[in-house]
């Protein structure tokens, strides 16, 4: 029996690592078929610090409770239960074989029954929680919807198999070494020994043999077939997500959010004032991405916690993260040997015909015409960063998604025809509504004291300590308006000497560039920075979260660089130093909705519930959705400017949330959140659905009820 279990093992074991070194060379390569990827090498401490962090702690899967903690005995397993893979060759040829040095020590012993034993408790407890969870029971609502369940079975039973094997062998060993009762060593595995009592000494020595080669089988039969299913993202990523979560976006593991990419081609930044020929504007081919972003498709595990957050998925549209990114992996592979061939026409001639055809599909397209990204799942995205931010990976989703649409817009002119007013709006009139530069002044109207105005009422910005950046809807909305007055009240209150720019101020150039259109934003982005650096602009406060954004992150790559604040930063400072006194109670319940690139981009999350915290009387509840974990109210992504046709609104969505605590009052931080839940409010209050006494307000327009108004005798 000893030369057939030789025999087996050390022939599934060349077999085995010839497929896995060939496979290993074959992803090496498609990855290596995208464009460099720019700064993804610096701080390499901090970097491989980063990864230590994420990996070995778990600092993104522990979110989820009881499936980061199981899964990261898991983890630790799969790592630490190598040394019993060795040990299992060794006792092919000897059953007293130990590893070297460390083997017969107790200590070690007791670690391999510990991490044995929860790693096998871990993975079933993971089993019942997929199996809970299944498309078949919950539907869409499971995140494991569209995930190639097979493989995640697969992968999960052999570790059922791998950690009960090393467990029948250390059980085995009890028995041969006629120990009578748990011992450090044998702390789990003691309890296997009933199983075989009465066995004989060379009845054991071949248990021993047949559990040993079983284990070098399930071991070698795993990496067998993730060689031949290189797309089998569940188990390549043990190995790529490493080096994954290295080479993320920024250094320190904050997730990829906040401000845009800027565009680059070749692995070089694109010059805007005099681009290349050879420049290709976003990505139109699967090869056009980046290097990091192949290795994004190949790393994905499809868990499926970005589709469990992502606002379009949630409300029956066609985008799931999770899809689209499989869907790409997928599409890569398949693609692949077309492009390492380099054209040559031998080459070319012995592909399948398979390969030809996916060659040939576009990459944004309609079913119908063959297409891997349907324009549907393309421009259901709201750039809100759920995605980004619950991934365990560090996969950078909005970045693809924005990179596909930039071909689209630049490249294709592709986009929904509703966008297009608003970009002809925003290259003649500088803002989206088209509204003329003169009306960015009307806001102050009713105002008991004028805002300040640079060029007319201050000579430049060296007189104030803000320039209060309006944006275009603060100015030219008239539900945002509100917000507006209420802010500028409340900084006279303070006595904060500020200025606005009026006329002089346009759009940021937000909805241009999350559209997709990227030159658009640098013409509107330069112009802005040209105008800003002109009136001395050092610190700047801003009611809207997308300029915030721009300004503060995006600005910066054009050498525009200021110190910017959100204004409820700015004022629950005001209140903290007791410049702003809340006096007057209101007796609401208070509900806040989280603006994504308040929140989720920049991490702002504190300073608005602090002030609504200081307004006598204002309850707040929160709600299920919240702060890192807060849904989109459907505006973002340029979606403010987009029909939305597919599915239920997610606005409405939202509001449905909230009413669910019965609030009298929903506030946010963001003129768009306030346009969009104001719009369904009002549809619920039109239907019955909610009371006319609900309101949607800044939290602005609450501080200053509270401050500016009398208190009642």
């Amino acid at each position: 029996m000893q030369l057939t279990a030789v025999s087996v093992s050390l022939a599934i074991t060349v077999i085995a690592l010839a497929f896995l070194t060939r496979a290993v060379i074959h992803v090496v390569r498609v990855i290596r078929i995208g464009q460099p990827s720019l700064g993804r090498t610096d701080h390499p401490i901090m970097r491989l610090h980063t990864m230590v962090r994420e990996t070995f702690g778990h600092t993104k899967m522990l979110r989820w409770g009881i499936v980061g903690v199981t899964h990261w005995f898991v983890f630790l397993g799969f790592g630490a239960l190598v040394g019993t893979l060795i040990e299992a060759y060794g006792e092919l040829f000897d059953e007293n074989f130990d590893l070297p040095l460390i083997g017969d020590a107790t200590w070690y012993g007791l670690a391999v029954e510990i991490i044995a034993g929860t790693t096998l408790l871990g993975i079933l407890v993971l089993i019942r929680i997929r199996l809970a969870s299944l498309p078949s029971r919950i539907g869409r609502k499971s995140r494991f919807a569209g995930s190639t369940l097979w493989q995640a079975y697969y992968v999960e039973y052999t570790v059922v198999a791998i950690a009960m094997l090393v467990l029948v062998l250390r059980s085995l060993e009890a028995v041969h070494d006629r120990i009578s009762w748990y011992t450090p060593k044998h702390l789990v595995s003691y309890a296997l020994t009933g199983l075989f009592d009465g066995l004989s000494p060379s009845a054991v020595r071949n248990a021993v043999l047949l559990t040993a080669t079983l284990k070098i089988v399930v071991s070698m039969a795993w990496f067998i077939i993730i060689a031949v299913n290189p797309t089998m993202g569940i188990a390549w990523h043990r190995f790529t997500a490493f080096l994954n979560i290295y080479l993320q976006r920024n250094p320190d593991g904050a997730a990829a959010l906040g401000p845009l990419q800027p565009m680059a081609s070749n692995g070089k930044p694109i010059n805007f004032a005099d681009p290349s020929e050879e420049d290709i504007f976003g990505v139109g081919q699967v090869e056009h991405f980046t290097q990091k972003a192949l290795l994004d498709f190949a790393t994905c595990t499809e868990c499926g916690r970005c589709q469990s957050q992502c606002p379009a998925w949630n409300t029956d549209k066609p985008l799931s993260p999770k899809l689209l990114i499989m869907s790409l992996r997928d599409h890569a592979f398949a693609k692949a040997p077309h492009l390492l061939s380099n054209g040559k026409e031998a080459a070319l001639r012995r592909l399948g015909q398979a390969a030809r055809d996916e060659a040939q599909r576009p990459l944004v397209g309609a079913a119908e015409d063959g297409g891997i990204v349907d324009p549907d799942v393309l421009w259901s995205c709201t750039t809100c960063g759920a995605c980004v931010h619950e991934c365990p990976v560090d996969i950078e989703h909005v970045d693809h998604i924005m990179d596909m649409r930039r071909s689209e817009v630049l490249g294709e002119s592709n986009f929904p025809p509703e966008a297009g007013s608003m970009l002809k709006n925003l290259e003649q009139a500088g803002n989206p509504w088209g509204m003329p530069a003169a009306a960015r002044l009307d806001w102050t109207s009713g105002l008991e004291h004028p805002a300040p105005v640079v060029g007319r009422d201050v000579r430049d910005l060296s007189e104030v300590e803000y320039l209060y950046w309006v944006g275009c809807a603060g100015a030219l909305e008239d539900r945002a308006r509100t917000t507006t007055r209420a802010f500028v009240q409340l900084l006279q209150a303070a006595g904060v000497k500020f200025a606005v720019l009026g006329a002089g101020e346009s759009c940021t150039g937000d909805p241009a560039r999350r559209l997709g259109n990227e030159f658009l934003f640098q013409v509107l982005a330069q112009r802005n920075v040209a105008a800003l650096n002109e009136a001395g602009a050092t610190k700047i406060v801003a009611t809207c979260p997308h300029c915030f954004n721009t300004l503060a992150r995006e600005y910066p790559q054009l050498d525009g660089k200021y110190q910017v604040v959100h204004h409820t930063q700015l004022l629950a400072q005001l209140v903290a130093e007791g410049r702003l006194t809340p006096q007057t109670p209101m007796d609401s319940v208070v509900t806040y909705h989280d603006p994504c690139y308040l929140g989720r981009h920049n991490q702002v999350y504190t300073p608005p519930r602090d002030v609504l915290a200081t307004v006598p009387g204002l309850r707040t509840q929160e709600m299920p959705r919240c702060k890192q974990q807060g849904f989109c109210c459907g505006a973002g992504g340029a979606r403010m400017w987009m029909e939305e046709r597919i599915g239920k609104r997610i606005n409405t969505e939202r509001i449905d949330e909230a009413l669910s605590l019965n609030p009298d009052v929903v506030s946010t931080a963001c003129p768009f959140c306030l346009m969009m839940l104001s719009d369904s409010v009002t549809d619920k209050k039109q239907s019955g659905q909610a009371r006319q006494t609900l309101e949607v307000v800044d939290v602005a327009q609450l501080l200053a009820r509270s401050v500016t108004e009398p208190t009642d005798p």
